[in-house]
């Protein structure tokens, strides 16, 4: 299992991760102790344990706020497709009503057509 090394708010830990994940949690390392940097000058030296639980709640904070953003994101996606698949329906409806209605008028024309007889003068349809 591959190991790494990452350093935050100044002291040094050895990790394990999966493989391929190195990076990744050297990133999130780093990410963690920028935070912690940017709340030691905000805040002044309060002590290490302090300013790791202030960085890691502000953290858990904004991935609860990303939670709840996406929930309603979700909600608000599945409401698109409960109303597309209403249009998609209401669509399929108002194009079956319009084959019914082209059919019921060719059937029409066509009665009409027997109705009249031939054409005077030898004219032929379709032409």
């Amino acid at each position: 299992m591959p190991q790494v090394t990452v350093t935050i708010a100044g002291k040094t830990y050895r990790m394990a991760c999966g493989e391929g994940e190195e990076r990744h949690l050297e990133g999130l390392a780093a990410s963690f102790d920028a935070r912690i940097g940017d709340m030691r000058k905000a805040f002044g030296e309060i002590g290490d344990m302090r300013l790791h639980v202030m960085a890691a709640l502000t953290l858990a904070d904004e991935l609860a706020e990303t939670k709840r953003r996406m929930e309603a994101m979700e909600r608000e996606t599945a409401a698109l497709r409960e109303s597309t698949d209403a249009g998609s329906a209401e669509r399929e409806a108002s194009e079956a009503r319009l084959a019914e209605t082209v059919q019921r008028t060719a059937e029409r024309i066509e009665r009409l057509a027997k109705r009249l007889g031939p054409v005077p003068g030898g004219a032929q349809q379709g032409g």
